[in-house]
């Protein structure tokens, strides 16, 4: 599928990806059950999150090989701005705005300067 020279520097994307789904699931899937229980969402919670550090342990893991600390952090904000939009769109029903829109672009600013080449 990928050459085993390019894997270090996609892993972190794709598993990133995967765990985000799980996580935004753990933390927010739960809003839409109103009559459930604190515990139950809770233990319910915890056993999705067990699937996104399934993920993301390795993700850093093999991602911090090619990447660093401050990349990985900045790559996994991103992707969960992206994750988080689509399923409070699509799974909660909510609209972003364009102030919602305006504080992703100014996130993906700071990313881009967390991936640019130092000056001088």
């Amino acid at each position: 599928m990928f050459s085993s020279s390019l894997w270090p520097a996609l892993a972190p994307i794709v598993l990133l990806l995967a765990s985000n789904i799980f996580m935004t699931v753990a933390w927010y899937g739960h809003l839409r059950f109103h009559g459930a229980p604190l515990w139950l969402v809770i233990v319910a919670s915890w056993g999705i999150a067990f699937f996104e550090y399934c993920l993301a342990v390795p993700a850093n893991r093999i991602g911090y090989t090619v990447w660093s600390a401050a990349e990985l952090k900045t790559m996994q904000e991103v992707i969960t701005l992206v994750v988080f939009s689509g399923f409070a769109t699509i799974y909660l029903g909510e609209q972003l705005t364009w102030n919602h829109a305006v504080g992703f672009a100014f996130i993906a600013f700071g990313a881009f300067f967390v991936f640019a080449k130092p000056l001088g």
